[in-house]
């Protein structure tokens, strides 16, 4: 299991990376869940981190017309992004196949070593998306490098509040099944450990767990994310 932590900007990435993180995710929070940072936040990033560091994109969502998604992909994966993530909020099966298709032909032209994350959301019954089940078998098809779970709303309540365990442990089986890696995040925080430890999922994403202040506008702290991985690695 990895620890990956999502961040704003240099400062947040090495403060992560100090407390322990594995992979670091480069994002903007206020634009929701897979909100895509900017092109100068990725730039600055990817060129600080040691070469060696996993650095993963979020493109945000297909809500987004799938040219803006592309385009997106081709910037993140020449930067040196070597994962990207884009949110199926569609409810449609083929459009995101249509959606993911484009995007690997993006990254294929930029770097084609990038690889593709699949996100579904844990309460897509409150949203019209795309059911998370659907990602094992849709990653297969296109050999994607892995699925995660995540939340679209950020109300307090995490992807626990919204799916079983047992389910996700199931869903996670059924990756490993079709050759995928297996990701969960979704408002998740410290009090989720042991049953992260129990599911065992290959990556582990958090947030605002990791900020001193809200998820948007606080800063990823050291102690903080410290603190996580003692208490997913005990």
């Amino acid at each position: 299991m990895q620890l990956l932590i999502s961040v704003t900007s240099v400062a947040e990435a090495q403060a992560a990376l100090r407390g322990g993180a594995h992979i670091i995710d480069i994002k903007n929070p206020s634009e929701g869940a897979l909100g895509a940072a900017s092109v100068s936040a990725l730039q600055d990033v990817c060129a600080t981190l040691p070469p060696d560091c996993p650095i993963s994109a979020a493109l945000g969502d297909s809500t987004a017309p799938t040219g803006t998604l592309a385009l997106a992909a081709y910037a993140a994966a020449s930067l040196g992004a070597h994962f990207v993530k884009v949110g199926l909020l569609t409810a449609n099966t083929k459009d995101a196949l249509i959606i993911l298709q484009e995007i690997q032909h993006s990254i294929r032209l930029a770097d084609p070593l990038c690889r593709i994350v699949a996100v579904g959301y844990g309460d897509r019954a409150a949203v019209g998306a795309l059911s998370w089940r659907q990602l094992p078998e849709i990653g297969r098809e296109l050999k994607l490098w892995g699925c995660m779970i995540d939340t679209v709303q950020k109300d307090g309540r995490t992807l626990f509040d919204h799916c079983q365990e047992e389910e996700l442990g199931n869903w996670i089986v059924e990756c490993r099944r079709a050759g995928l890696h297996a990701a969960l995040a979704g408002s998740l925080g410290a009090n989720d450990a042991p049953a992260i430890r129990r599911l065992q999922p290959d990556i582990v994403g958090f947030r605002g767990a990791a900020c001193r202040g809200d998820r948007s506008s606080g800063q990823v702290d050291e102690v903080l994310v410290t603190n996580l991985r003692e208490k997913l690695f005990v």
